[in-house]
């Protein structure tokens, strides 16, 4: 199945990230793009979309420390001697997504600044004999 025959789904959505490529939907009426992807524009109200691989760059928009995690998290080996960013990330094309935060450290967010130009990575998990992926960013 081509990229243009893949339904606007969180589940191909997904299956791109797990083939380690960020992938969004742009509204070819206006223009407008979003990831995660999106069936139908919210700008203009048409369904006329196509898929389109973003750059993965973009800057640090807000992010929090969490030292208390969900069980994934704790089975990864994060708590509260060794906390986790997540983070909220403009990428270039505009739209902001959201992903882990790595190559800062976590246990002094202090030091961890709004606005860092930050590039996407893909974070490999094996966990009971599967290897997950996750979408990550780190510091250009």
């Amino acid at each position: 199945m081509s990229e243009n025959e893949k339904s606007f789904t969180i589940e191909s959505y997904l299956e791109y990230i797990r083939n380690k490529k960020l992938m969004g939907s742009r509204c070819k009426e206006c223009g407008a793009t979003y990831v995660p992807v999106r069936k139908l524009c919210t700008e203009c109200n048409t369904a006329n979309m196509e898929w389109v691989e973003m750059s993965g760059k973009g800057k640090l928009a807000a992010f929090t420390s969490i030292t208390v995690g969900t069980p994934y998290f704790v089975e990864k080996g994060y708590d509260r001697k060794n906390p986790y960013c997540f983070s909220v990330i403009e990428l270039e094309e505009g739209p902001m997504v959201s992903g882990q935060l790595v190559g800062v450290n976590e246990s002094e967010p202090d030091t961890i600044k709004i606005g860092t130009p930050l590039k996407a990575t893909f974070l490999e998990t094996d966990i009971k004999g599967e290897t997950k992926v996750d979408l990550g960013f780190e510091p250009l």
